[in-house]
This record gives structure tokens, sequence and C-alpha cells, in this order.
């Protein structure tokens, strides 16, 4: 159940914009909600599942570091994690705790598709492989796969 993207070396700093900047922070903070998230998901589960969630956490702490590297590097300061952050759902048993994996995965491949909007085609690469990343975890969680992730399900209605 693990992923991360990976960002085939970090755009130039010199061509992110400030609307790349906004991007990278939003990412950066579903990155940061994620890595919370999963110390939730992780405390529910036990074996292999508990295993997954910790492999999950660590890539989700390494994409955190990446992007607080490429926001530095472009003369911005990340934006810093919350204290504590509220889950969307309640979390008392192993199968709520794996529909929280699943809702934070969604979540990240929601918020990389701002990356993949972007002009610069570094941080477009970087959006492509989050959003696959999330996608591949939250199938794991999940069991199946959703016919196109970070889109929400409302968004394809005709």
């Amino acid at each position: 159940m693990s992923g991360q993207p990976a960002s085939g070396g970090q755009p130039a700093a010199s061509r992110i914009s400030a609307a790349d900047v906004a991007a990278l922070q939003a990412v950066l903070g579903a990155e940061q909600a994620a890595c919370y998230g999963y110390g939730v998901v992780g405390s529910h589960l036990s074996g292999a599942a508990a295993a997954a969630a910790t492999t999950d956490w660590i890539a989700h702490q390494q994409a955190r570091d990446n992007l607080a590297a490429i926001i530095t590097s472009a003369g911005a300061t990340p934006v810093p994690a919350a204290v504590a952050y509220q889950l969307p759902v309640t979390v008392q048993t192993a199968a709520q705790a794996r529909s929280l994996a699943v809702i934070l995965e969604d979540d990240i491949a929601m918020v990389y598709m701002r990356l993949v909007a972007v002009s610069n085609t570094g941080l477009r690469a970087l959006g492509s492989s989050g959003v696959t990343a999330a996608a591949l975890r939250a199938a794991a969680w999940r069991g199946s796969t959703v016919a196109f992730p970070g889109l929400p399900a409302g968004s394809l209605r005709g």
C-alpha cells in the first residue's frame, strides 16, 4: 500500500510562480494532514495492515519533506503543520481506520490535481505522480479502484 510521488528532480525555483507556490502549499497542507491521519489509522490496526499504514505514513512524510524543500527553494516559507486535525470520520475500529485511509488518499489525490493544472512541467509531473501514488494507496485500502482518481464523483455528472 505504499507509493510516493517522485519529483524527478526539483523544478527550477526561478520558474515557480506565485500560483505554483500556492498549489504547492495546498498539497503540503494535505500531506501534513495525511501524516496526522495515518497516525490514527495505524493505531487502530495490527499485523500486515498496521505495517501498510506505517509504510504509507512514511511515504506521506517523505512527500511532505520534498514539498517543503521545493517551496523553500522557490523562496517561500512552507505552511506549518497544524497541531491537530479534525478527522472526517470517527475512528474506533479497524474498519473505520481503513475507511479513513481511503478518505485521506482520495483527498490527497484531489489536491495533487491542482499541481497537474499548473504551467510548470516539473510540478505537473509531480502532481501526476502524486495522484497516481494516492490512487494506488486508496485502491489497496478500498479493495478496488475508482474511474477518475482525484476527481470528486459529483463532478463527473453531466
